[in-house]
């Protein structure tokens, strides 16, 4: 299998009906570690409400890129339900809106968007706390900004980028210390 070095709308499409069915079938877990800001249990439920509401709008979207980018954008502040379901809304709009404006999406196209959704991240909320789901899309973001001047190929530079959401997901207990009290990482 040839390993591919850019991304069509079609692949993002598919990634997001991916993770729509992880955070489905991780939901009552996510629930579970949901500690800050309130401990609700309610961000699996909230995230997995809104993919599912982008890829429902996906379903009923034209064809073509722009409407199937828009269709993305739009869904996602539909279904957005909580803070984490506004702040993932707010991830994914930036990422369409970025990735809209380029013809094929390359490794340096992929972290701009990134770059630019977790600035969108940290603008959702009144008051962004280090140790949430902000801290992670920043630290993957800067790691597909700097793999993408490195310029590595799309899957090291996504491996990259994976590498380094975990290391900070992993150290939001550290940050934030109600998550290291309850023994659990950011829900978000």
């Amino acid at each position: 299998m040839e390993t591919l070095d850019r991304l069509g709308v079609a692949d993002i499409e598919r990634a997001l009906a991916a993770y729509r069915d992880a955070l489905s079938s991780h939901r009552d877990a996510i629930n579970a570690l949901n500690v800050y800001p309130v401990p609700d249990g309610d961000t699996g439920t909230n995230m997995t409400l809104t993919l599912r509401s982008v890829v429902e709008e996906l379903e009923g979207a034209p064809d073509d890129p722009a409407s199937r980018w828009k269709a993305i954008s739009h869904g996602s502040l539909m279904g957005a339900r909580g803070n984490s379901g506004v702040i993932l809304s707010q991830i994914l709009r930036a990422v369409a809106d970025s990735l809209s404006a380029v013809e094929a999406i390359s490794a340096e196209a992929i972290a701009t968007a990134l770059d630019r959704a977790a600035t969108a991240a940290y603008g959702a909320v009144a008051r962004p706390v280090e140790g949430t789901i902000h801290t992670v899309a920043r630290a993957s973001a800067d790691a597909a900004v700097a793999a993408a001047a490195d310029s590595v190929e799309l899957v090291e530079m996504l491996e990259r980028t994976l590498a380094a959401g975990k290391v900070s997901l992993d150290g939001t207990p550290d940050l934030l210390p109600v998550l290291k009290e309850a023994g659990v990482v950011d829900a978000g």
